[in-house]
Parts: C-alpha cells; structure tokens; sequence
C-alpha cells in the first residue's frame, strides 16, 4: 500500500534521513517514533503525497487518509457535519439535494420539473456514497470523539482549535482510506474518546502509520515500530509490537556498546602495533598496512546511538508587578446562536496558580484568548493590572507568524535582542545553523511548541496563559516543561488535558467551565483532568 525506498529527506544542507527503506502492507500498524526534530512529521507529510523526497521513490496503491498536526484546512464557512461528509464526497451530494429541493417549490414548472431531476441525480450520488447510513455512521463517529450534534451544525470557522481537531480526525475516520497516516491522533481527545479511538485503530483493517507519544495507544495498536534516529540520520526498522520494540531497542543498544568496544580495542591494539614495526625499514611496509587495516575497521563500526538532545526550558523571572496583574469581570463568549459561557469573573493575583476545567467545548481556550486580548468578549472587560506582561502559548500555535523563520519569529517576540542572543536561546532549543531559517510553516508540532516556549522565555511575562503546552512533546521535552512549571514564580492560568501538568502546577485555584464556577483546589477535581 506504501512504499519507501532508498529516501533521503533534507532541509537545506541537513540530512534529516538517508537510504531509507520500508513498506506498509494493509494490515501493518506502524508506529512512527523518535525525538522531536528528527522528521516524523515530515516523512509522514510525504507518504500523503504532500512533496517529495531529496532522493529516492514513495509508491502508493489505494487511498490515503492524513490527518496533519495542524487542523486549520479547508473552507471554514461549511458545517462541521459537511466537512466530515466531504471524505466520501457526500456534502456535494447533500447540498446539490437542497438546492434541488429549493428549484422543487418553485412556482416555474420548468424549474420545478428541471429541480426533480437534478434532485434525482443528486440522490442517486448520496446513496452510491452510502447515503443516510453514511451519514448516521460519520454522526456516530462525531459522537465518538466528543462532538455532539450541536457542533456538527456550525460553521467550522466558530470552532475552538481542538473542536476544529475533532472534526478532521472524525473525517479522516469516516473516510474509508486504504492506510491512515495520523499525526497525533489523541491531541485534544478526553479519556473516552482515547478509549474508543484505540479500539476503532484495534479493528482498522487497513495500513496505518502514526505518530502518538500516547504510550497506551501505541502499545494497544502498533504491531511493528519505525525509529527515526536523529544521530544517525536513518531509520530502524522493529516487526514486532511495542513492549517487544522497547525489548530490542535497548538489546540493539547494548549490542552496538559492545561490538564498538572490542573493535576499538583490537584496532588500538593493531595501531600500537603498527607504531612499534615502522621504526625499523624492513617491517615499515607491514605497519603501513596493520594502521590501514585498524582505520578500516574503526571506519566500518556503527556508531553508538547518541543520547538524544532536550530543549533546555525554564520560563523567564518574572517582571515586577502590582497585586492582582490580571483581572476579568462580566465576561460572555457566543459564536452565532451558540453560547460558549457567560458572566465569568476572574481575578488572578501575582504568582497564584489557576487551572481551568471544563468538557471539550465548554470554552476553555476562548477564555484564554480573551484573557490574552487576542479577540474581544461579547460582555464584560478584562482588566490589566500595574505592570502586567503576559505571555501565551497557543495550543495551535496561532501566535507564530508561519510567513517567518524560527528566527525572524523570536526576534518578534523580542526585538531587543541581538542576533547573536537570539540564536543562543533557539540553540538551547536545538535550533541551530539552518534550523533558524526554516519557515514556521514548515516545522513539525514538536518543534512549533519548542518555538513557542522559546518565546515565553525571552518574554519576562509575569502572567503566563498556558494552553496545552504538554501536547506534541517527546516524554523528555515534556519532562522539562513540567520542571519549568514547577519553578516559575509568576502567576499561570493553565488549561490542559495532562494529569502531569497541574500536579507540577500544584494549583491554588480551579475555574470550572462553561458555568464560570469558582473554587479552592482540592484533589477530588484531579479526577476530572483527563475527562475535560
């Protein structure tokens, strides 16, 4: 169904991978793993058909079915229930009926004879797509995954970020493709859709390639394993499932210790050898050949894996500030006829530590919008306080220019610093040489969030509003964002599906959407976490 042979994938002068070599056969549950940076994303953008490769030939047979990490694609004026039904073609058919029925109660009767006749064909189109069962099916998929009724019925462009997610993973779903190519697939799901997503993957006959750092998922699915090794700019393939992949890894790893080990010390011993022979004439040719034998084997050694490179994060001191920073009064958020929640009221004090709670949709990253002037509410204000500097992080990274580089883009963020200080806190993300000017739109979700934090590090914000800020990182990275948590002594209001992000949080306060409630933390609401 895929195959991949002998791909080199660049950007600019770096190798990302070389001479790489696989195949996906339907039936194949491919878990794609490896740091952040080390071209997941951008392999996977290939097997969809997005590019092409520096070197080499991707194959395909049958259709595809991608879901990218970033779900801001297509016509944001349609439905959420039209943009599902688009994957097998069935929201043209639907709209051609309406229109057809519009053309039927005309008072013409030729356009009402000529409206029987498009609705004829129009019908005819739905039901070879499979009609209303198809459409019950992709409701019941919605359904799976968190989006009710109500949301199938607005346009997609009043939809929250993770709402707008939902619908894409539902229409890759629905879709019916040959191989599912899924770029974190769990992002923005509470604990039940998980669950019901991994039982969907379970069934899935189909190939699949995804990428996931959720551990459960991929061990309950994924039946072969790809490392994408960074170090070495290849990849290993594992057919054999995730418990027995961790198994051989760490085998693998011991192995090439070892061999590297005892070939290191023969060709050293070969080399002082050498050394010892060619003071004397008579053996000096002898010598010359035991120190090219010894380069040769040291040449033709698999190098040891190298320890996998973290962003180093710690959030910036804060700026000096008054009391209460932050202050919102009266706040109301509607899109359409749809009210997202009303009459919140907020204060957040320096250094106090919020969470916000609430079911998918409730509201929670429209609020941090709003708390970050990024749009206005329909009521109320939001009060700056004396010194106030906030800093945002964007679930989905809306707040990067993706016209930019990764340079130009800290350097928005803070326009005080040299150059020279700018690529020194992007290295201390693993941005360097090249990296800096790869455009933003081009960056994987892993290193999107890498660059966002970067720029809350330059931003001496006193206010942090964190949305997700956990999501797309290797459990490395992810580790150091929750140190960063822990440290940082100005005030956070977080929103987050991650149980480990507000333990390192330890909250004082807990705001609880769409109803704008308002309470003292307590460890009974540690439960509702993962389920809002």
């Amino acid at each position: 169904m895929l195959t991949v042979s002998n791909v080199e994938l660049r950007f600019g002068a770096r190798v990302l991978m070389s001479d790489v070599s696989f195949r996906v056969n339907k039936g194949d549950k491919v878990g794609l793993v490896g740091r952040n940076g080390a071209g997941k994303t951008t392999l996977t953008r290939m097997l969809s058909g997005d590019g092409r490769p520096a070197a080499g030939t991707i194959t395909s047979t049958g259709t595809i079915g991608y879901l990218p990490q970033d779900p801001r694609t297509g016509d944001t004026s349609v439905t959420a229930r039209d943009r599902i039904l688009s994957a097998r073609g069935l929201d043209d058919a639907l709209a051609r009926m309406r229109q057809a029925e519009t053309e039927m109660a005309s008072d013409d009767p030729a356009v009402a004879e000529q409206g029987m006749k498009r609705y004829a064909r129009a019908d005819a189109d739905f039901g070879a797509g499979g009609g209303y069962a198809a459409e019950s099916e992709a409701a019941t998929i919605a359904a799976n995954l968190g989006l009710p009724e109500r949301v199938l019925e607005q346009p997609l462009s009043t939809l929250s970020g993770g709402q707008r997610r939902r619908i894409e993973l539902a229409r890759i779903l629905f879709s019916d493709a040959d191989t599912l190519l899924l770029d974190e697939p769990t992002n923005h799901l509470d604990a039940d859709s998980i669950l019901w997503l991994r039982g969907f993957l379970q069934d899935f006959s189909g190939g699949l390639v995804v990428i996931s750092h959720d551990v459960a998922l991929v061990e309950e699915t994924v039946n072969r394993v790809l490392y994408l090794d960074a170090n070495r700019a290849t990849i290993d393939v594992y057919n054999m499932r995730w418990k027995q992949y961790l198994t051989q890894r760490e085998a693998d790893e011991h192995r090439r210790r070892r061999e590297r080990a005892n070939i290191t010390k023969k060709a050293e011993q070969l080399t002082a050898q050498a050394n010892k022979m060619r003071a004397k004439a008579t053996k000096a040719s002898a010598a010359q050949s035991m120190l090219k034998r010894a380069e040769k084997m040291m040449a033709g050694l698999e190098e040891e894996r190298a320890q996998d490179k973290v962003a180093r994060i710690a959030f910036p001191d804060p700026a000096p500030c008054g009391k209460t920073p932050l202050m919102a009064r009266g706040l109301s958020k509607s899109y359409g006829s749809l009210e997202v929640f009303t009459d919140v009221d907020l204060a957040i004090d320096r250094g106090s530590r919020v969470v916000v709670l609430g079911l998918n949709g409730a509201g929670k990253t429209t609020l941090l919008r709003l708390l970050g002037g990024l749009e206005p509410g329909d009521t109320g204000e939001v009060i700056p306080g004396h010194g106030l500097r906030i800093g945002y992080y964007a679930q989905e990274h809306e707040t990067l220019d993706t016209s930019r580089t990764v340079l130009e883009n800290l350097q928005a963020v803070a326009p005080s610093l040299t150059d020279t200080q700018a690529r020194s806190v992007l290295g201390s993300f693993l941005f360097s040489g090249d990296d800096t000017a790869k455009p933003a739109a081009v960056l994987s979700g892993g290193e999107k969030t890498r660059l966002a934090l970067a720029g809350l590090i330059v931003s001496s914000a006193n206010v942090l509003l964190l949305d997700e800020p956990t999501n797309n990182l290797d459990p490395a990275s992810r580790q150091e964002v929750l140190a960063a948590i822990r440290s940082y002594t100005g005030a956070i209001v977080l929103v987050t599906h991650d149980e480990g992000a507000v333990a390192a949080l330890e909250p004082d306060r807990v705001l609880l959407l769409p109803d704008g409630d308002e309470d003292l933390w307590n460890d009974d609401y540690a439960d509702l976490v993962s389920l809002a």
